[in-house]
């Protein structure tokens, strides 16, 4: 792990990229922003009241300096964001509803995202995964040709790095969906140096099993070589055909995977958030995350039960993100 906190450091350090956290009465995250302060790789700024954020620094036995704050409850930014919320949204808010709106931290952190104020965002120390990704999807949105967000975990272990993908937000992807999580997983591996090669999950391998949602997965893969004909990719791919290089060449002799994936793409939900919280316990990967992808602007989302560590490493991810916009 300390490999890939270096090589990540490497990347954003001397860029001056500022991550902004919304959660500044957490001492996790107090925590995780004196720790970005003092080591000087990314800027962090903290949102809370001034006092609140104070006490929690002292709470968690840190020192937080002269790390920049705003409390969107009295802030000079304020009636800046307010005009900007307003705009952004075309006539989906009043000027009296931003003002409300505004007021959510997670909000006004993502509007200061939107306005280039700061480069990023991680939040879902103590928020749910809707409260963080909502005020994305509705100011950050999607890049061009993206039409939904998804979620990719990096499964670490002593000698290799994988991406798991969709494990955090869509719940039934159909084909189009799991062929952009594909090309934007693939875009997610090359932060993490990781060469995309990209397995299209299912319990069939190229025909072995007749089922419409085989056949989903299928369409995806076509979907993703017609548009990104320079990825390697293969599906419908059971995972072990995937994966284990001896079954490949049984299962699968033609793939171009030959039993090497690194991105895994599952056909659902459930069969992502299931498979990497397998992998994690049973196999004991370390899994960072999760990404989101397709945004325009790095937003990340934290799990409740994070530690500050989890916390800091995710907002070197997001720095790297900015970096790579």
């Amino acid at each position: 792990m300390n490999t890939l906190i270096n090589e990540l450091k490497e990347k954003v350090v001397g860029k001056n990229i500022r991550i902004v956290f919304p959660e500044g009465n957490d001492a996790r995250i107090v925590a995780t922003a004196a720790r970005l302060h003092a080591e000087k790789s990314i800027i962090p700024v903290l949102l809370g009241n001034k006092d609140v954020i104070a006490a929690t620094a002292r709470e968690a036995g840190v020192v937080i300096g002269d790390i920049e704050t705003h409390d969107p409850e009295n802030d000079p930014l304020f009636d800046e964001l307010v005009a900007a919320f307003v705009e952004r949204r075309a006539g989906k808010a009043t000027e009296e509803q931003a003002r409300l709106t505004l007021r959510d931290p997670n909000y006004f952190g993502t509007m200061l995202v939107h306005i280039g104020n700061v480069d990023g965002l991680v939040s879902g120390a103590i928020h749910s995964t809707g409260d963080t990704v909502r005020p994305a999807l509705q100011i950050i949105k999607t890049k061009p040709g993206i039409k939904k967000t998804s979620g990719a975990m990096v499964m670490i272990g002593r000698s290799a790095r994988f991406i798991f993908a969709d494990v955090a937000i869509n719940i039934n992807p159909d084909s189009a969906d799991l062929a952009e999580t594909a090309i934007t997983s693939a875009e997610t591996a090359a932060i993490f140096n990781i060469d995309p090669k990209i397995a299209m999950l299912s319990f069939s391998t190229h025909g072995s099993a007749k089922s419409p949602d085989a056949t989903a997965v299928a369409d995806a893969t076509h979907l993703v070589r017609d548009a990104r004909p320079d990825l390697v990719i293969d599906g419908e791919i059971q995972f072990d055909a995937a994966f284990v290089p001896e079954v490949a060449e049984l299962k699968a002799p033609d793939s171009p995977l030959a039993g090497n994936a690194s991105v895994f793409v599952f056909p659902n939900l459930s069969a992502g958030n299931i498979g990497y919280k397998l992998v994690q316990r049973f196999a004991k990967l370390e899994a960072v995350g999760p990404i989101l992808q397709g945004l325009n602007k790095p937003v990340n989302d934290l799990s409740r039960g994070c530690t500050a560590d989890d916390a800091y490493k995710l907002a070197l991810i997001t720095a790297v993100q900015a970096v790579a916009e």
